[in-house]
């Protein structure tokens, strides 16, 4: 004689979906209950069950099957997004790598022409001139008062 779990472990469920199935076959096809509420199963009455979930089961498959390929092509979509976007990251970062070593190359030739620049003997330009104007203030009482003039890179002579 079956009962509710042989059924279920047969069908792979739980017996709560095999009570679930039992109330949505047809009412001649339901197993009889006995005087203690258990249920009587016949062999038409099993058949029953069993075909209600094989019919029931099948389309659930195809839906579950459909989405788990979109699920699929969604995940590949997103794996070559990210291979994309790990291209980008990898050209900006040695863009920012050749920036960087450009702009160290740039310090270290203006730090060379700073130095020979200061070491260098002054350049008659550098000096100024007697008759240069900027050098001199002149006073409403004519008498001269000079000013030094240090140049556009007199800064660096400190």
């Amino acid at each position: 004689m079956e009962t509710i779990s042989s059924i279920a472990k047969r069908l792979n469920v739980t017996n709560g979906r095999i009570y679930q199935i039992i109330k949505e076959i047809p009412a001649d096809k339901q197993p009889k209950k006995d005087a203690k509420g258990k249920y009587n199963f016949t062999k038409e009455s099993v058949e029953a069950i069993e075909r209600y979930y094989n019919s029931s089961s099948s389309p659930k498959t195809d839906i579950e099957s459909d989405l788990v390929k979109q699920l699929r092509v969604d995940l590949e979509d997103a794996k070559a997004e990210i291979k994309a976007k790990n291209n980008q990251i990898d050209k900006f970062q040695q863009l920012l790598d050749q920036q960087q070593q450009l702009n160290l190359s740039t310090n270290r030739q203006n730090e060379k022409l700073l130095d020979t620049t200061t070491n260098n003997n002054p350049s008659p330009d550098d000096n100024p001139s007697q008759n240069d104007d900027t050098d001199v203030l002149k006073s409403t009482e004519g008498n001269e008062v000079k000013t030094s003039k240090k140049g556009l890179f007199g800064w660096l002579r400190r």
